[in-house]
């Protein structure tokens, strides 16, 4: 296993019970896309998303009454919550009394007097600021300066802020420097890295669909994590954010950085394909569904090649035709028809995982 270049060493900060930087596991979190003054389906929807690994939940705070509805949505849910604040500063007033965690803050869109009277607050409240810099929001003087959202564009802002910030004695902090271009979004954070250690927050902003933000995320998440950059991310998913969680963990666990359910892997096919192996990868998927186990599952088309392409997996199916071996780290355990594959897999998944899911449902 080869190893990633070294994690950027950052500060340390706190949102809620969630520290992150310095030592601390790279936080993963989404956010919701529910009308925040609904508050039973905001608290629904975050707390399904907390079932599904999310550890950092942020809400849109369009309004008054979106403030004052984060009081109620912190009674009903277990993971720090953080309030997105455009425009009107009084609104992250409103949220940081109503028991907000953090504030995110865009400086393309909030005087600094403004931002002054925040940090005061976040400063009573012991709560974090994320400082959002987004390449489509940038502030009038460095567009007209850069004459595009460049990398060093999103940087000039952050630094900027990074210094009202330090001047005003303000730390608990965080960055981000999204765009929706991935190549400027992975250079703008590569540069931030050498001038600052604050921590990082990485993203590829209006990713797209599902398809499109797994690409985008993949590549320009990925590309820094292996650089040794960021300490939280999210993905950005158009539509249902649970779709965000698995994509963020799938990132993570193919770094071997984190990992939070069950690893498949399974081969493309080919011509010596002689089983339903698409139908197979299904199936199992869909059996382990919620499983949180560090624990890899092979699905192999071809017995002849298929062990040793997955002798690393703990558990896996080789197929042949009608049939298949039942294998163990590279070694065969016994023969199966096709027809019971997924009945013996996990009968003896049961077993090596105690028979239970994280949440209770049996196997």
């Amino acid at each position: 296993m080869e190893a990633l270049r070294k994690r950027r060493k950052t500060r340390q900060i706190e949102i809620g019970s969630i520290k992150i930087g310095a030592e601390a596991p790279i936080v993963v979190q989404s956010m919701t896309n529910t009308n925040t003054r609904n508050v039973t389906a905001t608290v629904a929807q975050i707390n399904s998303l907390a079932e599904a690994g999310c550890e950092l939940v942020r809400v849109a705070v369009p309004d008054m009454e979106a403030a004052q509805a984060i009081a109620f949505i912190k009674k009903g849910i277990k993971i720090p919550l953080i309030a997105d604040i455009h425009f009107d500063h009084r609104l992250a007033l409103a949220a940081l009394e109503s028991g907000a965690d953090g504030i995110r803050i865009n400086p393309g869109n909030i005087s600094k007097a403004d931002l002054k009277t925040v940090l005061a607050a976040a400063r009573v409240k012991g709560a974090a600021i994320r400082i959002g810099v987004n390449a489509g929001s940038l502030e009038k003087d460095l567009w007209d300066k850069h004459r595009h959202s460049s990398a060093a564009a999103l940087v000039e802002s952050a630094l900027r802020a990074v210094s009202f910030l330090e001047d005003n004695g303000f730390e608990n902090f965080k960055l981000s420097l999204k765009s929706s271009d991935v190549a400027t979004t992975i250079a703008a954070y590569r540069l931030i890295s050498h001038k600052t250690n604050y921590p990082l927050h990485l993203g590829v902003t209006e990713a797209g669909s599902l398809m499109n933000a797994a690409i985008k995320s993949a590549i320009g998440i990925g590309t820094l994590l292996c650089d040794g950059i960021g300490d939280t991310l999210r993905v950005s998913v158009t539509g249902n954010p649970l779709a965000e969680l698995p994509i963020a963990y799938g990132i993570l666990s193919a770094l071997n950085i984190r990992r939070l359910g069950v690893n498949i892997i399974s081969c493309p096919t080919c011509g010596r394909c002689e089983i339903n192996l698409p139908l197979l990868v299904q199936e199992v998927e869909e059996r382990l569904q919620g499983v949180k186990a560090d624990i890899t599952v092979a699905l192999m088309g071809c017995v002849v090649n298929g062990i040793g392409e997955a002798k690393d997996a703990d558990i896996g199916i080789a197929g042949g035709k009608g049939a298949g071996m039942l294998f163990k780290k590279g070694k065969a355990i016994k023969k199966v028809a096709e027809a019971d594959f997924v009945g013996t897999l996990m009968e003896h998944l049961t077993e090596m995982l105690g028979g239970k899911f994280s949440n209770g449902r049996r196997l």
